[in-house]
């Protein structure tokens, strides 16, 4: 056990020397962390060697732990390692990789706590970058990354076309042919594909779509890549759903549940705190997620201002809420909509997306509610035609899905969309656009 011990530690001591971070999937979190602390020290010593490289390999390290964890401080000993890369670059081809690095943050901060001015200016300074040999790859990769994002935020079907068409010219380059970055595009090509299939309900680019993610976990181990093989699976299973939603296929829905359980079976949740809840939120979308895994899912996010956080606060309200008004417990619904209305008010100004998640929260307290009352006069002889939702709802909703979508947070604010459109909200007509808190 001992000489394995050391044959395990020699093996990773030969692996931090390798420009290849492929490696970093197999550790978990904690080691992740102190993986990048090492590095950190080793980048800040005298005595290094290469402390460009370096600083470089810690920012990586850092990135990619806030990547899994959503730690606010590892985005920023990320971006600080970053900023010593750009003060100790001797080259316009380093000071571009540094660049690179400092916008690839931005980027992710978005990606975990929205924040749509971030990727713009993200955008603006890949986009001013002259980089050479080196530099070129990463700076392309990242800019059809970012591009891609803000064709989302637009919702503009002619900008997703043409950010899917760069992703495929950044694919055709240099950083189609790097193991990592090539993945990464993959991916997010594929889920570009997806999401345009949908909006157009066109089964080709959904297959698209498929046989791309099919390629990606065929290459990505369970033993060697198993984050990468547990993302392509997950976003099979989302394919998958849509599919089966459109056609109305049991079958294809049965297969999209057993893509999302092979994809959490990929790894534990402490290996990969916001992948394994990513994959939890997605399933909770089309079938009965427990309560307490959610309620697991948002503990782990508490605090943080991550997106993640306030959809698994949402998904936790709406499961609570739908297992207390099954019991036709109105004191139950109550007690929820008290604790949501302590939060709101000290939500409001510090965490926008925690309120727009609390003000769904109180409309499907709101709407149980009155589904549990029309319940109780259906039953009487005096009963009304009709008992609609109370009119505020629409007012809440709205202005929930306004501020969901002004940090960035666009399936935050589709929930809030849908609740809007669903009977019987719908019935009480049009809402405008309120001021926002």
């Amino acid at each position: 056990m001992f000489e394995f011990g050391k044959d395990l530690r020699k093996l990773f001591a030969q692996a931090r020397q390798e420009d290849d971070l492929g490696w970093v999937e197999l550790i978990g979190a904690d080691l992740l962390r102190i993986e990048a602390r090492q590095q950190s020290t080793d980048a800040g010593r005298v005595s290094c060697a290469r402390p460009f490289s370096a600083s470089l390999r810690a920012c990586a390290l850092w990135r990619e732990h806030a990547r899994r964890t959503g730690a606010a401080e590892s985005l920023a000993r990320a971006h600080d390692a970053a900023q010593d890369a750009v003060k100790q670059a001797g080259t316009p081809d380093q000071t571009a990789l540094a660049a690179v690095e400092v916008a690839h943050i931005s980027m992710i901060r978005f990606d975990l706590c929205g924040g749509i001015d971030g990727l713009e200016q993200a955008e603006q300074a890949v986009a001013a970058l002259a980089p050479g040999r080196r530099a070129e790859a990463p700076a392309a990769a990242l800019g059809a990354r970012i591009e891609a994002r803000l064709a989302r935020l637009s919702g503009d079907d002619g900008r997703l076309r043409e950010a899917a068409a760069r992703m495929d010219a950044a694919l055709q380059g240099p950083a189609g042919k790097d193991k990592i970055q090539g993945d990464e595009l993959r991916m997010e090509r594929a889920g570009l594909a997806l999401e345009i299939g949908v909006m157009r309900r066109d089964p080709a680019l959904l297959d698209e779509a498929g046989r791309d993610l099919a390629v990606l976990i065929d290459g990505a181990s369970p033993d060697y890549r198993p984050l990468t093989r547990a993302r392509a699976l997950a976003l099979c299973g989302t394919g998958l759903s849509v599919l089966a939603a459109l056609a109305g296929d049991a079958d294809a829905a049965a297969q999209g549940r057993a893509m999302f359980e092979a994809a959490a079976d990929q790894f534990t949740p402490d290996h990969s705190p916001l992948d394994w809840i990513a994959i939890q939120l997605v399933r909770s979308e089309d079938e009965a997620v427990p309560l307490l895994t959610l309620t697991q899912c948002e503990s782990l996010t508490q605090g943080q201002g991550l997106i993640l956080g306030a959809l698994a606060r949402e998904r936790r309200i709406a499961r609570e809420t739908a297992l207390v008004a099954t019991l036709g417990d109105v004191a139950g619904l109550d007690a929820i909509e008290t604790r949501i209305r302590a939060r709101l008010i000290k939500a409001a100004a510090s965490e926008p997306l925690a309120w727009a998640a609390d003000q769904i929260g109180m409309a499907h307290v709101a709407l149980a509610r009155t589904t549990l009352a029309r319940t109780v006069l259906t039953r009487s002889p005096f009963a009304e035609s009709r008992l609609d939702a109370p009119p505020e709802l629409g007012l809440i909703l709205t202005e929930a899905a306004v501020t969901a979508r002004e940090q960035g947070a666009l399936v935050l604010a589709e929930r809030a969309e849908r609740l809007l459109a669903q009977p019987p909200m719908a019935t009480n007509g049009p809402f405008t656009k309120p001021g926002l808190p």
